[in-house]
């Protein structure tokens, strides 16, 4: 598994305990505002907003909490008009990173990401200069005790997923227009998801150790902490022992 998927786990496990609670509702929040504003604020028939519901009620976010952001992002509140942006470019060694934020301000924004990705050994890319390196994928965790794996295997690849490892928890990789369809039969059979999301995955990776290895951890550290970044992705390889020592 690359160290990219190895990193989503860690930051999966911290997120249930450590301080960055907080941090993940003000995005959760921010996702859900914009998911209303963009389609509907009813999650039967906004696939995204649905996503970004469920992921709030993973957290044990307050049920008054997520209703206020729907409303805030149909406009029946007064709420902050987020931008969503993307930026790109390189961290040590080479590593392709894309970062996906929602900002009230650009150029805010692109100055202290611009500033984060320096400080840790990268830089700031154009538009289009490592993006194509990664494809959109929906990609839902399984843990192995949840099922059995050869009904699992027949209950997603019926619904359309593209891909099922065995590698540690069960890992179902389906294009972004089938994960609605995975994930429901998922839920029909009762089977509960660790993790689902869709996500950037990179088709080829970069070996960092040592030094590097630690500039690009503590980038993607960096990132996940600033409050306008709402995902960010690289295509680090990275061994288990250097990766837990972070």
């Amino acid at each position: 598994m690359s160290g990219h998927s190895k990193w989503s786990s860690i930051k999966h496990k911290k997120a249930a305990t450590d301080s960055k609670r907080g941090k993940i509702f003000t995005k959760i929040i921010k996702e859900i505002t914009v998911a209303a504003r963009q389609g509907k604020g009813d999650v039967n028939s906004n696939p995204r907003l649905r996503t970004a519901v469920q992921s709030a009620k993973a957290m044990n976010m307050p049920q008054e909490n997520i209703q206020r952001a729907i409303k805030k992002g149909t406009g029946e509140l007064p709420g902050v008009s987020y931008e969503e942006i993307t930026y790109e470019g390189y961290g040590a060694g080479g590593v392709a990173v894309i970062v996906e934020a929602m900002t009230d301000n650009k150029n805010r924004t692109v100055a202290e990401i611009r500033s984060l990705l320096g400080k840790n050994g990268g830089q700031m890319g154009e538009t289009g200069c490592v993006g194509w390196m990664f494809h959109r994928k929906g990609i839902i965790t399984v843990e192995k005790e949840a099922s059995d794996e050869e009904n699992l295997m027949s209950i997603v690849l019926d619904a359309g997923a593209e891909d099922f490892q065995t590698e540690g928890n069960y890992e179902i990789t389906t294009l972004p227009d089938d994960f609605e369809a995975v994930k429901e039969a998922l839920e029909k059979n009762n089977i509960p998801c660790l993790s689902a999301s869709i996500t950037m995955v990179p088709q080829n990776t970069v070996q960092v150790e040592g030094k590097q290895a630690t500039q690009v951890m503590k980038l993607m550290d960096a990132l996940d902490d600033h409050d306008d970044v709402q995902n960010c992705y690289a295509n680090f390889e990275i061994s288990d022992e250097e990766l837990q020592s972070h």
